[in-house]
């Protein structure tokens, strides 16, 4: 049996590592645009995650930290700054005594608001140098990627 050393990667190996690598690299830059693109509302680019989490209807900190594949405890901290700030206030959960709702303020809304409307200004002006056809190709096979890494998540112990 060959060493982890010994092993040598595939060429489709080699392609999905440059892949990783230029997806970490997009990670920083999209931080760094959402960042710019929350600060006109006095956000970041996590405060506006949860934010957009909630838009729709309340939910608890583990079913966000869950769906953004995220730590509770990271999530519990921007939720108790968001409602620090009255952007969101926690209701009680009718499904659980303990876990309290997250759900969004008037004041959170028109933050949320705010940051959308730059979004979409910049999401438009991005993707006017783009093909759709490419952008729907790119989205599939990260789509792809996620769910083979959420797999060997939940496959591997712990």
């Amino acid at each position: 049996m060959k060493t982890a050393e010994e092993v040598e990667r595939t060429t489709a190996a080699n392609t999905l590592s440059w892949l990783v690598v230029q997806v970490m690299q997009l990670n920083g830059l999209l931080t760094a645009a959402g960042d710019a693109l929350a600060a006109p509302a006095g956000q970041t680019s996590a405060r506006w995650q949860v934010l957009a989490a909630v838009e729709d209807a309340p939910m608890t900190v583990a079913q966000i930290a869950r769906a953004m594949n995220l730590t509770r405890q990271s999530v519990q901290r921007v939720a108790d700054l968001l409602e620090a700030d009255e952007l969101t206030a926690y209701e009680d959960n009718p499904a659980h005594a303990r876990a309290k709702l997250l759900r969004l303020t008037s004041k959170g809304r028109k933050a949320l608001r705010t940051i959308q409307a730059g979004q979409k200004v910049w999401a438009n002006a991005l993707a006017s140098g783009m093909e759709e056809t490419q952008l729907r190709a790119a989205s599939a096979v990260l789509a792809q990627l996620r769910q083979a890494l959420m797999a060997q998540q939940e496959a591997s112990p712990e």
